[in-house]
């Protein structure tokens, strides 16, 4: 659990120190990347917190997302539609319906903890 964490933390610092910058034209292919990367870190905490986690639809789904997110973005850009809106708005939805699903998993988890420690 704690590889994930000090990657993150790594990684966050590595961007802020690095004078590394993305061009502005390539800003809503970026962004609609990390969205489509947000989704599925989070449907993974989501599957592992019930039991159902499984490292190759993560991989895969990571990947995937990222790559159709990023597809549409350029397929949008050329046919002159805002299709990475679709995108955003997709995930989007499902970045919120996975946060909420893990938040009720948690606080069910706590209640029944609490209810445990009455009981004894």
């Amino acid at each position: 659990m704690w590889l994930p964490i000090l990657g993150l933390i790594l990684g966050i610092a590595l961007g802020l120190l690095s004078e590394f910058r993305i061009p502005p034209e390539y800003a809503n292919y970026l962004s609609i990347a990390i969205l489509a990367a947000l989704d599925t870190l989070f449907g993974g905490i989501r599957a592992f917190l019930q039991n159902i986690y499984d490292e190759m639809v993560f991989v895969s789904g990571f990947f995937f997302n990222i790559l159709l997110a990023a597809s549409l973005a350029f397929l949008g850009v050329h046919l002159g539609v805002d299709l990475y809106l679709v995108a955003v708005f997709a995930f989007g939805v499902r970045l919120f319906q996975n946060i909420a699903v893990i938040r009720r998993i948690l606080i069910s988890k706590w209640s029944e903890s609490r209810e445990i420690l009455k009981k004894s």
